[in-house]
This record gives structure tokens, C-alpha cells and sequence, in this order.
């Protein structure tokens, strides 16, 4: 059945329940207690009594007296029975399924909302506004108990409705709360962006307005948004902005939560000490046990992370004794698993008794008792997934295999691919320890497909189970990969290698992806037109061996393996990357790049002689990024003198096909320090040889601003666009940039650049070059921001540095690479390596520091 359909029967349901509404479903994060409605033809007495059991049941729960609260509402609703005023009946027992939700108590909130909805059926008075306000009201609080239970497709719909009520009484206030609590279920279902439109549109709204509840709760909903979708520093803006409003109000709670939120934000921007103080601000502020036991678990992660093993154990003896208390929701039990994973880390860490073990599975069976009494399957999975995870720590792998089979049938069942795939992952693990290879690829293929479907909701996973990509992503990819060059036999079938190379490539996408926490490459080719003259060389960094993947031209398959270990591995190309800018370390930088080159390149020599293949296109793993390939020594010659050299992390991005003719650029630059580097004096040099190749329009110094150059860009078609400016590759999106005159432009901006142009045509730039910029030092992906720069500019070619030395050197590179690039028979790789080329044969250029930094990623035609 469709969705459409499943709603539109819904709808029928619900409509038969409500008479007059047309759809039903929601949750409401800050539900009022009702206001007084005046009402005729009944006791007076009773009617006093009932008011004030009302007002003082409100009184307990603004005093977080939810017990008590709920108490004085029943005997409201024993006083108010017989009566006949169903509306003040219906607003108790509304008012009761709050103090159950606070409670714990599911079953007994649901019978009272049920209730209320049913009196307000069959109130003579429904079209009255008193009576409609109160059904809005209710069906606020029904959606913040279908939202509790993980129905947030439910929350979403009910809301839809409430705020159809609320438009047609004019209750504007009502109306803005309703529109926030929305957002949650947007974020809920993984409609980030949709939520953070909702939010920003509130927000506005709420801004010329006086500081209220509302007005904090737009902002740390807007704040949280930001958070998951990667853009750090507004979220802590917009949560310090949250924070500022809440405490010039007396609601302490509010306050704890933006803490906690803060603590989030700042642990995602790995600001550890930072989280840990605002954890403890929240763990001082909070009035709600829930949100006590949420920082101190998300503090106890920091800790164990910081090797603070001491403070761990106390912290975590004191989440122990309180976990009992919590009052059951979602949020609780998650708590209670983020304890248990902690501990599990701690355990491994530690290498403590088995009598540990059994504490955490006994904590996660308390987990998974709790979530079935919710109805909670999400949690409930996870719950289980995690205890099979303590039975695969313990080698109990009968009982971890059958634990995690239960937890991917209720994630199938519920269609939750962000967990369903870590259940097939630690499927494939198990049998992978059985022996079973096969069962262990299809596993793995299984969780690498649900990633693969989720793309953009990577970023949109329950709050309870998100998860760090180095830790939770990328190992899926490498170990996928790791099974499929496992020989079976004497050699690897073709159709495994060509399985691994579309994982390997699989893998460069997501990073990309997860480098800016959105889908940002959605227009993925699905049949890429092969160039039948270039091999592509697949090098794949395992813990114990370099494996390397060449796909050979006419569909030829090599395949090698190197037993180097990962260690040795990174720490030769660490010493590379770090002498190949220096002035006097030739023979080192020689000497290192022959020891890559046999492990690389030698194996396949043979093979790329006989088919003289003229260009090798690689896509690089972890440090292999960080050198140019250009460099590579065989002990006689580099390997640029041997082969035209281009980088590209898939094959699915970028469909290569030669440079159109009638080129025309855009050449921007500085020449004066600015943003913390230094002067580059040869850069007006370079622009002007530019523009004797090529027609160009030219920015210098302060021309060159972000908005000059938006404007240029998107006034004209510019194929080339040209900057011989400063700037820093890394593998985080905020601190990959280029300076302009007027400020650093971040990668994330570089979309606004060339918006315009894009919606007009797809292509907006052929060939983007960033001749002065650099990779960040000690960044193992900081070449990630290579490519991050490239997409996000919309750029079919890029030629970068890797390394800024010598602009003197880069003039002449460039002068001489734009000669080169008039020749239509030329591709873009060839006329690189050209220039290169020209400089290794000048005596004054010919160290690897001076032509080796530029690399040309993406289509090499």
C-alpha cells in the first residue's frame, strides 16, 4: 500500500471519531494546561470544587509534581461527571494524559486522551470557539504522545490538524507553538531541512516579538536542526541566542536543555572540554532526572574518550544508582543504552571480569522490556542489536547471531535503514567469524546497500542512535571491500574486483557527503561512458596490506596485494608528504617516493606497457591523498614523465568528456597579505599571462570580493574560472576555504557563488583552479577538501595545489599550462603534465617542490 493510501485510511478513521476534522495525528513538545471555559446547566458547587482540583493539579505540574498533579485531575473528573459539561471533562482528561506521559504510564495517557476526544464528539457546543480551541489543544497533546511512541508520521499529521483549528479561531500563539512542534516530527521522520524552513519562518516571526516559552523553543529547535545538518557555529549562535531568552524567564528546565544541546554541539565540533562543561552546567540546572542522566551519559562518553578512567567510574556509579528512577519514555531508555555502550567501551578498555558483561546485559534487558511496554520497536531493536553486541565481545556467537537477526527483522519491519544496516554489519562480522565468507559479503552488500539508500538521511537518524562516520560508516566500506579480495582460490574473480572497485568508490561518496552532512551529490551517473584509453587504479589501505585495484583499458582486471601493514604505511607517507615541500630533501623525497612507487605502481608495470595506456587516473584512500601521484619515483624517472596523472573519487560524479572550444575566464587573485598569509607579489604576473592565452576578465586585490565575484560568475558563462589566492584544504567543510580581499569564502558558500548560473545550466564552471592554496598540515583527509571545493563550485575539472611554496614557479606553471591548453587535441590531464613537465626541465624548477603540487581531480578529457 502507498503512503498516500495508508494516510488517506487514516484519515477516514479518523474522521468517523472527530465528525468534522480532516486528519489526525501529531505531538506537542510544550502543551498547555487549559484555560478557564465558562459553561452553564450544571452544580455550582461542583463546578467550584472541580475548578480548583483543576487549577491545583496545574500547579503540581508546573511544580514537576506529576503524580500529584494527575491525582487532583481525576478527582476533577469525578466531580465534573454527571454534570453534563463535557467540555471541562474533556480538558481534565487531556490534562491527565500529560501527567501520564511525564509519568510513564502510556497505556493510562492514551485511555485519557481517547477520553477527551470522545466527549468533545459528542459536545453540543463543538463549533463553538471555546470548544474548538480545546480540541486543538487536545489533539496537540495526542501528538506529543503518538511523537513519545515513535510515530512521528502520526505527530505530523495530527499537528496538520490542530493548526488548521487554530488558523480559523485566529489563535496565532497556539498556532506558532503548533508550527515548532512540527519541526520535531520533521526531524523525527529525517525532513531536516524541511524542519529548519519551519523554524527559520517561525523565528522570524517570533523575533520583533517579547521574550517567551515560545520564542525559546523556536530557537533551540532551530539551533538543534543546525546542529545535525553540519552547520556548527550557527547552531551554537542560535542556541547562546535560545539560552540568553530562556534566562530572562524563571522556567530552569528550559535552561538545562539548551545546556545540553550546547554540550552536543560543541562535542560534535570535538571541543571536548567545552561539552564537558556544559554537560555539568546542565547535570546543576536540570529540575527533570531525564535530562540529569542525558549529560552525564553523553559526559561519561567524553570521558572514556579523554582517557579520564577515574572520573569515568565514579560518573558512571552515580548513573547507576539513578537509572531506576527515570520515568519511562524513549528518551530514558535511550539513556539507558548510551550508558550500557559506554560501559561496553569501558569493559574493553579495561579487560574486566565477565561479571561486568552480565551488569550490561542486564541493563539492556531492562532496555528492551521497556521499549516493548512502549510499543517502541525503533528502541527496541537497538536495544537488542546492542545486546548482541555484549554476546559478540563475550564469543557467545550462537546467541549474538540470533539477538541480531531479532533486532534487523524489527528494523526491516519498521523500515529503519539507519540501524537496520548496523544490524547486517555485525551479522556480516559474526558470520565472517563462522567462516561463512559468502553469508558474510551478503550481509555486508545488504548494510552497504541500506547506506547507500539512506544517502541523505546520514545526517537524519534518531537522536538515540546517530553515529561518528569513521566509527559507524566508512569500517562497513573497508571491510566489504577487505571480504571481497579475500582469494577464494588462487585469484579474485573479476566480478569481485569489480564489486569492491564500485565499493571503493561508494565509500568516496559518502565521505564527501558526510564531509558537508548533506546530500550535495544527487546527480550521480549510473552508466559512466568509460575512457577507453586511461586505467584506473584502485589502491585500498587495510590494516595489514595495501591492496590496489586497476582496471585496465577494454575492461581488464589487475589485482595486487602488498603486505605492508598500515603503520608503516602512513608513517612512510606522512615522511613524504612532509619533505616533498622542502628546499634541500631530494634524496629523501626520492628515496620515499621509490618505496610508494613498488608498492603502487611497480606490480603493474608490465600490464600498462602492453597496453600503452597513456593516463592513469587514480581514486586515492586515507594518506595516498595527501601525495601527488606526479612524484612517484622508479629510481630513473617520475612517474609524470611516463603518464598523464589524474585524481577522481568515483567514476558515478563525473562523466569525462574533452573541454569545449571558445574558452573564456575569469581570473581572480591577490598579491597583498591578507587573512593571516602572506603576500604573493607574483600573482599579478600570472593573471596577466593569463589573459594573453585566454579572453579573461580580471580581479585584483580589492576587487577581488566574494560578492564581485558572484556577480561576474553568474553575469556571464566563464568555462575557466581562475584563483591564484591563499586558502586551506582539510577534511571538516569549516576550515576548508579561500581568501578574497574581503573575507574567507568556505566551502559551504562556494554553492551561493555560482547559484544563479547553476539553475540555468548545470555546468557552471569547466575548469576551476586554485593555484596558491594548501592541505591542512596533519590532516589525514585533508585532501577531502579538494573535492569538497570542487562539487560544492560545480566544477567538471579542478587543478589545486597541495602544497604553497613558490608563486614565482606557479607563473610560469600557469603561463605555460594555458599555452598548452589552446590545443584542442590535448586532453586537460596531458596539458597538466605539460606544464609540469616544463618546469622538471628547467634547472632552476626541477625539484618535486616545485611542479609536483598539482593534481587535476575529476574529468581528465
Amino acid at each position: 500500500m502507498t503512503r498516500k493510501k495508508s494516510r488517506l485510511r487514516k484519515i477516514k478513521r479518523l474522521l468517523s471519531v472527530l465528525l468534522l476534522l480532516a486528519m489526525f495525528l501529531g505531538a506537542g513538545l510544550l502543551p498547555p494546561t487549559f484555560a478557564h471555559v465558562t459553561t452553564e446547566n450544571s452544580s455550582v458547587q461542583s463546578l467550584l470544587d472541580a475548578q480548583n482540583l483543576l487549577e491545583q493539579g496545574s500547579k503540581f505540574y508546573e511544580a514537576e509534581r506529576f503524580a500529584e498533579a494527575a491525582t487532583s485531575w481525576q478527582q476533577a473528573i469525578s466531580a465534573l461527571q454527571g454534570n453534563g459539561d463535557e467540555l471541562k471533562q474533556a480538558i481534565a482528561l487531556g490534562n491527565l494524559s500529560l501527567a501520564y506521559q511525564q509519568l510513564g504510564q502510556w497505556s493510562e495517557a492514551e485511555t485519557a486522551i481517547a477520553q477527551s476526544l470522545n466527549l468533545l464528539q459528542t459536545s453540543q457546543n463543538i463549533n463553538s470557539k471555546d470548544s474548538l480551541q480545546i480540541l486543538a489543544q487536545v489533539l496537540d497533546i495526542k501528538g506529543r504522545l503518538q511523537l513519545a511512541q515513535s510515530k512521528a508520521e502520526d505527530a505530523l499529521d495530527t499537528w496538520r490538524i490542530s493548526l488548521d483549528i487554530y488558523t480559523k479561531i485566529g489563535s496565532k500563539r497556539a498556532g506558532i507553538q503548533n508550527r515548532i512542534n512540527q519541526a520535531q516530527a520533521l526531524q523525527a521522520l529525517g525532513f531536516y531541512r524541511q524542519a529548519e524552513k519551519t523554524l527559520r519562518q517561525t523565528t522570524q516571526i517570533l523575533q520583533s516579538q517579547p521574550n517567551s516559552p515560545v520564542k525559546v523553543a523556536a530557537l533551540h529547535s532551530l539551533g538543534n536542526v543546525m546542529q545535525v545538518t553540519g552547520d556548527l557555529e550557527t547552531s551554537r549562535q542560535i542556541l547562546q541566542q535560545s539560552l540568553e531568552v530562556a534566562s530572562s524567564l524563571p522556567n530552569q528546565e528550559a535552561i538545562a536543555d539548551i545546556l545540553l544541546s550546547l554540550g552536543n554541539t560543541a562535542r560534535v565540533q570535538q571541543d571536548t572540554q567545552t561539552a564537558i562543561k556544559y554537560y555539568q552546567q546542565t547535570i546543576k540546572t536540570a529540575t527533570s532526572p531525564t535530562t540529569r542522566i542525558q549529560a552525564q551519559a553523553n559526559q561519561l562518553r567524553l570521558l572514556l574518550k579523554t582517557e579520564q578512567l577515574s572520573a569515568f567510574q565514579t560518573l558512571s556509579s552515580q548513573i547507576k544508582t539513578q537509572l531506576n528512577d527515570l520515568p519511562l519514555s524513549p528518551t530514558a531508555i535511550s539513556a539507558r543504552i548510551n550508558f550500557a555502550q559506554s560501559l561496553m567501551q569501558f569493559r574493553k578498555k579495561t579487560a574486566a571480569d565477565t561479571s561486568s558483561w552480565l551488569d550490561i546485559a542486564q541493563l539492556l534487558g531492562t532496555a528492551i522490556e521497556q521499549a516493548k511496554s512502549l510499543q517502541d520497536k525503533r528502541t527496541q531493536s537497538y536495544a537488542i542489536g546492542v545486546l548482541g553486541q555484549v554476546y559478540e565481545q563475550t564469543r557467545q556467537w550462537s546467541d549474538a547471531q540470533n539477538l541480531t537477526q531479532q533486532a534487523l527483522l524489527i528494523a526491516q519491519d519498521i523500515d529503519a535503514k539507519d540501524i537496520g544496516y548496523q544490524w547486517q554489519w555485525q551479522l556480516g562480522r559474526l558470520l565472517k567469524t563462522k567462516g561463512d565468507i559468502k553469508g558474510a559479503v551478503a550481509a555486508y552488500t545488504e548494510a552497504v546497500n541500506n547506506l547507500q539508500a539512506l544517502r541523505s538521511d546520514l545526517v537524519a537518524v534518531n537522536s538515540a542512535v546517530k553515529f561518528s562516520f569513521r566509527e559507524e560508516v566508512e569500517p562497513v566500506y573497508r571491510q566489504l571491500v577487505d571480504l571481497l579480495l579475500q582469494s577464494q582460490g588462487n585469484q579474485v574473480s573479476s566480478e569481485n574486483l569489480a564489486k569492491a572497485s564500485n565499493t571503493i568508490e561508494s565509500l568516496q561518496i559518502a565521505e564527501l557527503e558526510n564531509f558537508f552532512r548533506n546530500n550535495c551529490l544527487n546527480a550521480q551517473i549510473r552508466n559512466p561512458k568509460k575512457d577507453p584509453t586511461a586505467a584506473i587504479i584502485y589502491p585500498f589501505i587495510l590494516p595489514d596490506r595495501l591492496e590496489v585495484i586497476v582496471e585496465l583499458p577494454q575492461q581488464r582486471w589487475l589485482h595486487y596485494t602488498t603486505p605492508v601493514v598500515e603503520k608503516e604505511l602512513k608513517t612512510t607517507l606522512v615522511q613524504l608528504q612532509e619533505n616533498l615541500p622542502k628546499p634541500h630533501t631530494l634524496r629523501q623525497v626520492q628515496s620515499l617516493s621509490q618505496k610508494v612507487y613498488k608498492w603502487l605502481i611497480q606490480p603493474a608495470e608490465a600490464a600498462l606497457a602492453e597496453t600503452k595506456t597513456p593516463t592513469l587516473v587514480f581514486v586515492l584512500d586515507g594518506w595516498l591523498r595527501n601525495i601527488p601521484m606526479a612524484a612517484l619515483y622508479d629510481g630513473k624517472q617520475y612517474l609524470v614523465e611516463k603518464y598523464n596523472i589524474a585524481l577522481t573519487p568515483s567514476l558515478q560524479l563525473i562523466e569525462p568528456k574533452p573541454l569545449e572550444k571558445g574558452l573564456k575566464a575569469i581570473a581572480a587573485g591577490l598579491t597583498q597579505a591578507s587573512s593571516g598569509f602572506s603576500a604573493l607579489p607574483n600573482v599579478k604576473l600570472e593573471l596577466e599571462q593569463i589573459r594573453s592565452q585566454v579572453p579573461s576578465t580580471i580581479l585584483l586585490n580589492q576587487q577581488f570580493t566574494s560578492k564581485t565575484l558572484q556577480n561576474r560568475i553568474n553575469s556571464l558563462s566563464f568555462p575557466i574560472v581562475h584563483l591564484a589566492t591563499h586558502g586551506q584544504f582539510s577534511s571538516k567543510a569549516e576550515e576548508t576555504f579561500i581568501v578574497a580581499w574581503d573575507e574567507r569564502i568556505y566551502v559551504k558558500k562556494l554553492n551561493e557563488l555560482v547559484r544563479t548560473l547553476e539553475q540555468n545550466r548545470p555546468e557552471a564552471i569547466e575548469l576551476l583552479i586554485l593555484s596558491a592554496c594548501q592541505t591542512a598540515t596533519g590532516d589525514e583527509q585533508a585532501a577531502l577538501g579538494i573535492a569538497g571545493v570542487a562539487f560544492q563550485a560545480g566544477a567538471r575539472s579542478t587543478i589545486a595545489s597541495l602544497w604553497n611554496l613558490d608563486d614565482e614557479s606557479t607563473a610560469v606553471l600557469m603561463s605555460q599550462f594555458y599555452q598548452e591548453l589552446a590545443n584542442k587535441n590535448l586532453t586537460k590531464a596531458e596539458v597538466l603534465r605539460r606544464a609540469q613537465l616544463a618546469l622538471l626541465k628547467n634547472p632552476k624548477y626541477q625539484r618535486p617542490r616545485f611542479w609536483a603540487p598539482y593534481i587535476l581531480l575529476g574529468n581528465w578529457l
